[in-house]
């Protein structure tokens, strides 16, 4: 099974693609400034949009699944090494902290107009290079603690699809209940235009 509309490959992706950056931009992520202001905690726009995105990817597999329409064997799960991810999620993250982009952000960003979306993403294209010309001699690192092989987190768990879709959405919910914008209350009595007090002196201007 191929989607969008039957295409495949490139042209599939690049399709994917581009709706994925409209969606970035319209959200606001062509700002490093939106990134950074996620790892402060003081805008959770990031973790709310990327978590719809998993949510909706997440129910639409199980789906296709239930339906007959797609087997689990079709989908590539990788198997996740220990010191590779502890390592990669390091440095992943101390980029996206300074540099304020993620490597999808930073191409909307760039074509949006900003310079240090460039600045960012080409810093992302040499550095793939040069660990790509490495990894020879990394890769007994890269390698070193494999964990279970091909297991989706309801395989690892042992609980059914359904399970951890709903503890995912409960999750999704708590978060956007407690960083909830506050209710914007009416003007108070101080905000309010000031009246001249009822004396003499004010009479006599009048």
């Amino acid at each position: 099974m191929t989607l969008p509309f039957d295409f495949s490959g490139p042209v599939s992706g690049l399709l994917c693609g581009g709706i994925f950056g409209f969606a970035l931009e319209r959200a606001g992520f062509a700002s490093g400034c939106k990134l950074t202001a996620q790892l402060r905690f003081t805008d959770w726009a990031v973790f709310k949009v990327m978590f719809t995105a998993i949510l909706v990817a997440a129910t639409g597999l199980w789906l296709l699944q239930l339906l007959g329409l797609m087997a689990k064997e079709d989908i590539f799960i990788p198997t996740t090494y220990f010191w590779a991810t502890l390592l990669g999620g390091v440095g992943v993250g101390a980029g996206m902290a300074i540099g304020g982009y993620c490597p999808g952000t930073s191409v909307v960003s760039f074509m949006s107009g900003r310079i240090d979306g460039l600045v960012f993403f080409l810093g992302i294209l040499f550095g793939t290079i040069g660990f790509a010309g490495a990894y020879r001699w990394v890769e007994p690192l890269m390698e070193a603690l494999p964990g279970p092989e091909a297991q989706t987190v309801s395989e690892l768990l042992g609980v059914p699809d359904w399970l951890i879709l709903i503890a995912l959405g409960a999750v999704f919910a708590a978060v956007a209940w407690f960083t909830r914008a506050p209710a914007t209350a009416g003007p108070s009595r101080s905000t309010a235009a000031p009246t001249l007090p009822h004396t003499a002196a004010a009479r006599s201007f009048q």
